[in-house]
């Protein structure tokens, strides 16, 4: 980018920063519209006290803000409704620091109990989860989404193979509930599946781009969908209320309805709706939409920014980009051409950004699993939108997509055992430590190939020299012998027939019915020395372990190919 454009996106930064309070609750249209029409204000005061509610959104995608302050307001005011069980599928939160989000209705008396499948950036609840006012459970995203499915046609549970021998299976686990003192539990065993269940959803709660002025909804140049569709209809078929935000009137288009007048209660018009986290949806990003064809390196070049001046993307070390390269090298050996691909976030997007700087970008398609379908996935703030998708689908639809067709996924970590066993859901004891799976169960479950992406060690200094690395100070392992919670069970994937291998800044590891095998080496790295001894799992060294090359070190003359037959 040239300074003008890091000037214009600097501006935009600064405007958001300035008015990402501003909102009016008491808003209403000045048009004569039918009653379904109302203030944010009036709509909160429909919901009742023990009430479910749902938010539909992710990350910093579509957002329900302004119902979230019209009931954080309406609580204060008033202390009701009171003792609100709430749902958010993807994680919603902003870490403490940016308003707007779920967190806004993370008060002690208006939420009892919350149930995500990723809770880290919803900070207020896990305050009051800390100080056991609030009930936290935690679901894996895809098993949510479809019983929020099941709940739109009558149905209160889905069995699934997901979570087999993990923290959600009740044989070796503790199911959903992730506060000691939980009384419900959602996911418990039943022969070789895990029935999974939530609370039938009374109040859905969505952010739409248009509604035209008989209450049809619409979602074009939106930048997901996510739960949008099943979640209103499940509140209906509850016997519930379906609440829209939107951003404007619109003529009606037949051909674009997203959701029919009948299967919406309340619409709430909000001039200040954003399509994404910093952008207005009435000044939407075209690059976030169904159908776009922009350059996306230019695109991402202006997400990444932005992530970086918020703070919210880590900043990359020269070892940071080795371990990528080394990840789509691995990617590219292991996975065929013209695969269905899911990308997780963390270092698995700078694995992504490998593979998109090589030819071997047009012969992937990614996914994300809030219905993104095509294009590239978003980073940080942006995730789960994708630029230039193909189309949108929603959460379910992709889950159902990824039961058939997901050859690959490619997902961080924050712990590996002897058995390929992964955490990647529990920082450590604190309810404020607390990650949730997120999506990865659904999408492991799914996919035949999985790469799990991360460090070796947490803070070891690691130099590079001449293309060779060298461990200077180690660190605290994150390959030990027995992960503090099974977020994933290596020997179920196993058995399942996937391959699962383990990309880590030093070395490649796969699972195999032996063990972990080492397979690859960083140049410059001693096996005995600096793996080895900065571990106490069990792993499998053959005889002549690959050396990797120097160029995926140091970047210089690095390419990716698929192999001929693929």
């Amino acid at each position: 980018m040239n300074l003008l454009e890091r000037a214009g996106l600097l501006l935009h930064i600064l405007r958001w920063r300035l008015t990402w309070n501003r909102r009016d609750t008491a808003y209403l249209s000045p048009e004569a519209l039918p009653d379904k029409f109302k203030s944010a204000r009036a709509a909160v005061e429909l919901i009742p006290d023990k009430a479910c509610a749902i938010s539909c959104g992710i990350a910093g995608n579509a957002r329900c803000s302004i119902f979230f302050w019209a009931l954080r307001e309406r609580f204060q005011k008033t202390a009701s409704p009171q003792g609100l069980t709430w749902i958010s599928v993807g994680g919603q939160g902003g870490r403490g620091r940016v308003p707007g989000t779920v967190e806004e209705v993370g008060l002690d008396g208006l939420v009892s109990r919350y149930i995500s499948g990723h809770t880290e950036t919803a900070k207020s609840f896990l305050r009051l989860a800390d100080a056991d006012r609030l009930e936290l459970h935690t679901l894996p995203q895809g098993e949510m989404a479809h019983v929020i499915e099941a709940q739109a046609r009558g149905e209160r549970e889905v069995r699934s193979h997901t979570g087999v021998g993990s923290f959600l299976d009740t044989r070796v686990g503790r199911g959903s509930p992730v506060t000691p003192n939980a009384t419900a539990q959602y996911a418990h065993a039943d022969g070789d599946e895990i029935v999974y269940s939530l609370p039938l959803i009374d109040i859905a709660l969505i952010n739409a781009p248009y509604a035209d002025r008989e209450g049809n909804i619409y979602f074009r140049n939106a930048a997901t969908i996510t739960e949008n569709i099943e979640a209103a209809r499940a509140a209906k078929k509850n016997g519930g209320l379906a609440m829209v935000s939107v951003s404007a009137l619109i003529d009606r288009d037949e051909e674009s309805i997203g959701l029919t007048a009948d299967e919406v209660d309340v619409v709430v018009i909000d001039p200040r709706n954003e399509q994404v986290g910093s952008v207005l949806q009435h000044r939407h990003w075209h690059m976030l939409t169904a159908g776009a064809d922009v350059d996306e390196n230019k695109a991402m070049a202006r997400l990444r920014f932005i992530n970086k001046v918020l703070g919210i993307t880590p900043r990359r070390s020269g070892l940071d980009l080795a371990l990528a390269r080394l990840g789509a090298k691995t990617f590219v050996d292991n996975v065929a051409a013209g695969s269905t691909v899911n990308i997780g976030v963390g270092m698995a997007e700078e694995v992504c950004r490998e593979l998109c700087a090589n030819p071997t970008r047009q012969r992937i398609t990614f996914t994300t699993e809030s219905g993104p379908y095509g294009g590239l996935p978003t980073p940080g703030i942006f995730f789960g939108a994708a630029i230039n998708p193909l189309r949108l689908e929603s959460s379910a639809w992709m889950f159902h997509h990824y039961r058939e067709h997901l050859d690959a996924t490619m997902l961080g970590f924050l712990q590996l055992d002897s058995d390929g066993n992964i955490n990647l859901s529990n920082r450590g004891p604190r309810m404020l430590d607390y990650v949730g799976p997120g999506g990865a169960p659904s999408i492991i479950e799914s996919a035949n190939t999985v790469l799990f992406i991360g460090k070796w060690m947490l803070g070891a200094g690691i130099s590079i020299q001449d293309g060779q690395l060298r461990l200077d100070k180690p660190g605290k392992p994150k390959i030990v012998e027995r992960v503090d919670e099974v977020t994933f069970n290596g020997k179920v994937g196993l058995a399942d027939g996937k391959k699962i291998f383990y990309v880590t800044d030093l070395a490649v590891l796969q699972l195999t019915e032996a063990g972990l095998v080492l397979r690859a080496v960083m140049p410059g790295i001693d096996i005995e020395r600096d793996l080895l001894a900065n571990t106490n799992a069990r792993i499998i060294v053959p005889t002549a372990p690959e050396t990797v090359s120097a160029s995926i070190v140091t970047g210089k003359e690095f390419e990716l190919s698929w192999a001929e037959s693929s």
